[in-house]
């Protein structure tokens, strides 16, 4: 089970949803998050935050390690800032900030051809699901670099 938070930015000019899989990190994890507006002005420190085409989400290490216990022993002993956004402990709900939304827009309208055509809507759904990560790794999205094509 993976529950969605909403968080604003440091700059407040954009909310994102975040998803905490399984919750076994809580919320408190997320020190900050930084559209790239307000990214500009932050220090990155890779052993607390993750960089994803712009945005920067700045984690607390010290929770993250006493509340990781029910991850699997792997991510446990590799526990860090990639790992927390990687295996969505705690990260994006979908791709990229907005993606929810963004994705159910582009797929309901594939949708009104399965009625119709099922077959069509098949290759409709495949075709924009391949091209969709094709044009999300081009923009620089780390998450879409971990996806297979269909």
């Amino acid at each position: 089970m993976c529950m969605d938070h909403t968080f604003k930015c440091a700059c407040g000019a954009s909310e994102v949803s975040i998803n905490f899989k399984n919750e076994i990190l809580p919320p408190e994890t997320l020190v900050a998050l930084y559209c790239p507006k307000c990214s500009k002005n932050v220090a990155f420190d890779s052993s607390s935050m993750v960089q994803d085409n712009g945005w920067i989400i700045e984690y607390d290490m010290e929770v993250a390690s006493l509340m990781a216990n029910s991850m699997p022993a792997e991510h446990l002993r590799n526990l860090s800032p990639s790992v927390i956004f990687e295996e969505d402990y705690c990260s994006w709900r979908g791709l990229y900030p907005g993606d929810h939304v963004d994705s159910l827009k582009e797929r309901e309208a594939i949708l009104a051809i399965a009625k119709v055509n099922p077959k069509k809507y098949l290759e409709e759904i495949k075709s924009w699901a391949n091209k969709r990560m094709e044009r999300l790794k081009s923009e620089g999205w780390r998450k879409a670099h971990e996806r297979v094509a269909v």
